[in-house]
């Protein structure tokens, strides 16, 4: 079993790597963090194969760094998935450093937070516009022997090219008023719009409109390509669809590729920005149905959550959800964690014994891929301060309240484990949707009438289907209104599992969006507004 990180006797090794920037990437300081990633291969580059499942890499902090100081990562840098630079085994490896820059935000709460700054790459730092990396290079490592290895980040990352409007597929990216305010620097937010077919042959035809939340793409929804191989083109441009405008949201924040679309202490009003600006925006320059039983929702994962908090939270402004292996939707399973029950987060502790917390497992089998530990582990060396970039962070974010150096206080210590009691019942209170809706069941219920439907594998590999089970036991109980939504699992379908095709899902909105419409509805209407965030 893994020790905790803070118990954990560091193999000491001579071995060492300094890397720096030249004045010609940057004459005046910076601040970030420098990554050094040792790979195997260099099929594709060691900055590329970092992942959850990925190859070997280190992180260090640096401030204020100047042209030609070096950054050094030596024994007592924490690693992932191996943790000390002495235990990497002897032999022959690829290298390559990266620097992530990061930006000064001065928040309108008062806070000053040094954080990267997306760049519409969706809050990735090897690949990430303005970033900069060194060429790769060969060597031996030996931990035993030692030495020093120098390398200097020289590449700087280009913009991202988004994609041209085309026929079907348009674009909007706006500067919001509301996060830029938050945040003290420029925030942007924008769409992918999909149109149907007969949109420019047919101007006086109003569509409703389905919203697809998820992970920060700038693709269009539903995976439409424009390539008659495309089966999704091919339905989509058929007479046997239903005609929607599909769109998807882009809204990263400096914590995430993905705000969750609501409002939070740490990562400002995007509630707000998405229902106030961004849509506003959206109906304006398209023709969509005003109306709320016209616009629907979808998604998967975070799309999952981010679709059914977006239907619980702004009742009448959405028709209804069909939400896929949403993240928790009751924070008694969150990847493993019961953050009410457990007083560590890296193990289950019994009488006699205690083991390790399972995070992610593979499917159908049930066979644990990552513990609870490794994956936190893998999400500190990314980023310290809740800047990882990864999915406990940004619920960390998302869910909990800020903490007294500006950053989000954290559910549990990424190093130890140990929970912090008084972060979960801030969590529970603002964003634990079961104990939400069971709280407030008699004013949303009667607005959530058939507005509800769940899809997900009972072998998530992240363990999402307990959150969801716990859903289930509420909503088919409640009486006055009766929920009248739907659950729907696949027996051994992991967290990729789903029952029908994109096409026959918008074939069930269809029906459920004309049984609900309105006579005269077809004609635009004023756009109606809800709230979000701290309840």
């Amino acid at each position: 079993m893994l020790l905790l990180l803070s118990q954990r006797a560091w193999a000491q090794s001579p071995l060492r790597f300094e890397i720096s920037f030249p004045a010609s990437v940057s004459a005046t300081p910076l601040t970030g963090r420098m990554f050094l990633v040792i790979a195997r291969k260099d099929s594709l580059e060691p900055r590329l194969q970092v992942g959850r499942y990925g190859t070997q890499f280190f992180g260090v902090d640096f401030e204020k760094l100047t042209p030609g100081k070096p950054v050094v990562i030596d024994g007592s840098t924490l690693g992932y998935p191996i943790n000390a630079l002495g235990d990497i085994p002897k032999g022959e490896y690829y290298i390559q450093a990266v620097l992530n820059k990061y930006t000064e935000f001065k928040r309108a709460d008062g806070h000053t937070v040094w954080m990267h700054m997306d760049q519409w790459e969706g809050q990735d730092w090897r690949r990430s516009p303005g970033n900069v990396y060194s060429a790769v290079q060969k060597v031996s490592i030996d931990p035993a022997k030692g030495g020093t290895v120098r390398l200097q980040v020289t590449t700087v990352i280009p913009p991202i090219q988004v994609p041209a409007d085309t026929k079907w597929v348009k674009h909007i990216k706006i500067q919001s008023p509301k996060l830029t305010k938050f945040w003290g620097h420029p925030i942007y937010i924008g769409a992918t719009i999909l149109l149907p077919k007969g949109y420019e042959t047919e101007p006086n035809r109003y569509y409703p409109t389905v919203y697809q939340q998820g992970h920060f793409s700038v693709a269009p929804p539903f995976r439409f390509a424009e390539d008659p191989k495309n089966e999704f083109y091919q339905a989509w441009g058929s007479d046997t669809l239903p005609r929607f405008i599909a769109i998807t949201l882009q809204h990263p924040t400096p914590y995430f590729d993905d705000s969750y679309a609501v409002n939070s202490a740490n990562n400002g009003p995007f509630g707000d920005a998405i229902h106030e600006e961004l849509i506003p925006e959206i109906e304006k320059q398209f023709r969509c149905i005003r109306e709320g039983y016209a616009r629907v929702l979808t998604g998967g994962s975070t799309g999952g959550w981010e679709s059914f908090a977006l239907q619980v939270l702004y009742p009448d402004f959405y028709g209804g959800t069909w939400s896929f292996a949403p993240d928790p939707l009751d924070f008694r399973n969150v990847e493993g964690i019961n953050i009410y029950a457990d007083k560590n987060a890296f193990y289950k502790e019994h009488e006699w014994y205690r083991v390790p917390t399972p995070n992610t497992r593979i499917p159908p089998t049930g066979e644990v891929r990552l513990t609870s530990q490794q994956r936190n582990t893998m999400e500190l060396v990314n980023g310290t301060k809740g800047r990882s970039g990864g999915q406990l962070d940004i619920w960390s974010s998302v869910f909990g309240p800020v903490g007294s150096d500006g950053y989000f206080k954290p559910l549990f210590d990424k190093k130890t484990g140990v929970m912090d009691p008084s972060v979960a019942q801030y969590w529970k209170e603002h964003f634990d949707m079961r104990y939400y809706l069971e709280k407030n069941w008699a004013t949303v219920g009667p607005k959530l009438v058939g507005k509800l439907n769940v899809i997900c594998g009972r072998m998530d590999d992240f363990y999402l289907n307990v959150g969801v089970y716990h859903m289930e036991d509420f909503l088919t109980k409640t009486k006055n209104p009766a929920f009248e939504g739907s659950f729907t699992y696949g027996e051994r379908g992991g967290h990729s599992w789903r029952p029908y095709s994109n096409a026959y899902l918008l074939k069930l909105m269809d029906a459920h969006i004309k049984a609900r419409a309105t006579k005269g509805a077809s004609a635009p209407a004023k756009a109606t507004s809800g709230k979000a965030g701290d309840k």
